[in-house]
């Protein structure tokens, strides 16, 4: 009793009887992580030097990414290296004038945790204007 699994709270009983929070520490973040889009195999992807450290699968349908997939490496959990690769993605697609559907479940937590990139997903209803309209 009294250990901390991956990064989950741990609560300590007391002599007291009375419950408390433990402090975690958080495992260091990854320095030098790079946000990259590789066009080739349609993916954005975190690296840390040469090494792929995660990536999040896309498809370009027209003005829109579709985030299908994200994944990281089991050895960096915990690090905020799927965090950042949202991020990196996210501000990359607005950077290019370019709209969001967020098939990935990851991204779509991401975005509705995070309201600033709330405006680049597609609604339902631009969806269905845009089929109507054949784009």
């Amino acid at each position: 009793m009294g250990r901390a699994l991956d990064g989950m709270a741990c609560i300590l009983a007391t002599g007291s009887g009375v419950a408390r929070l433990r402090r975690i520490a958080y495992r260091r973040p990854v320095a030098g992580l790079r946000i990259v889009d590789n066009p080739k195999k349609e993916r954005y992807e975190a690296r840390e030097g040469r090494q792929v450290l995660g990536f999040s699968t896309y498809r370009r349908v027209g003005d829109r990414i579709v985030f299908i997939h994200t994944e990281t490496d089991p050895l960096v959990k915990g690090r905020g290296v799927a965090s950042h690769l949202a991020a990196g993605a996210l501000d990359d697609v607005r950077a290019r004038g370019l709209k969001v559907t967020p098939k990935c479940p990851f991204i779509a937590a991401y975005i509705r945790r995070h309201p600033a990139y709330q405006d680049l997903v597609v609604s339902v209803d631009e969806l269905r204007q845009r089929r109507s309209a054949g784009c």
